[in-house]
């Protein structure tokens, strides 16, 4: 536990170091304009949205970028003959994310509640948020070992977004109303995010609240084993083993 919050403790300093805690909050920045600019006063229905965008693609960039950033550095290779162990720089850049990600909301929430209407519990959409931002931290560490560099990691995601993300949101907009295509979206890990951010709004049932859990909770254990499998053979690829 204590060499966890050391890294988590480094990795947080390492992201104020590469702006990636400042381009998170340029991120908050523009949805509380696109907040500012929305004629409609109670924004609960765009609310969760706005969390959904961020929670998924930002945790995703920001694992690529700070991995990408620690192979220009020389230090993934060290990885290799360090005394740290995987799953503890694993969870140390998850929950970097998972902050990145709690944060945004911070921001976002005070300004919908000083500034326009806002109905939901926040307690059930912070918990949300942590777990939509680990699982989806844990698909970046995927993206980027199957990725030659931050590029390709990039482009990897805008698959992702396209394949699995966009679908969703257009469900959540009412612009698919396909029957089997609202069906089939309970399938991809986005429907379940999107699920369990809702749930703050109290617009979902048990039933899909308790898949949400166990689709994300059941997902991300198999993505830590998918990354800790592969971490090893990226590290070394990284160093030109």
């Amino acid at each position: 536990m204590t060499s966890l919050l050391i890294l988590l403790k480094g990795d947080l300093q390492r992201m104020g170091k590469y702006h990636i805690l400042t381009a998170s909050l340029v991120a908050a920045l523009l949805w509380i304009a696109v907040l500012y600019f929305t004629e409609i006063q109670d924004i609960t229905f765009i609310f969760p949205l706005l969390i959904f965008i961020d929670a998924t693609s930002m945790s995703m960039v920001l694992i690529g970028a700070v991995t990408f950033f620690e192979r220009q550095e020389g230090s993934i290779k060290t990885l290799l003959v360090s005394p740290v162990d995987k799953s503890e720089y694993t969870l140390s850049k998850s929950f970097s994310s998972v902050f990145s990600s709690v944060l945004t909301l911070i921001v976002l929430y005070l300004y919908a509640f000083y500034f326009k209407e806002i109905n939901l519990d926040f307690g059930v959409l912070l918990g949300g948020v942590v777990l939509v931002a680990l699982f989806h931290s844990l698909v970046g560490f995927v993206l980027t070992f199957y990725s030659r560099d931050f590029t390709g990691m990039l482009m990897n995601m805008m698959k992702y977004v396209f394949v699995f993300m966009l679908p969703v949101v257009l469900e959540y907009l009412g612009i698919l109303q396909h029957e089997l295509a609202e069906r089939l979206v309970y399938l991809v890990p986005p429907k379940a995010s999107m699920l369990l951010l809702l749930a703050s709004t109290g617009e979902v049932t048990d039933g899909e609240v308790f898949y949400a859990l166990l689709y994300l909770g059941l997902g991300s254990v198999l993505l830590f084993a998918v990354v800790k499998k592969k971490f090893d053979q990226f590290a070394a690829r990284e160093g030109g083993i």
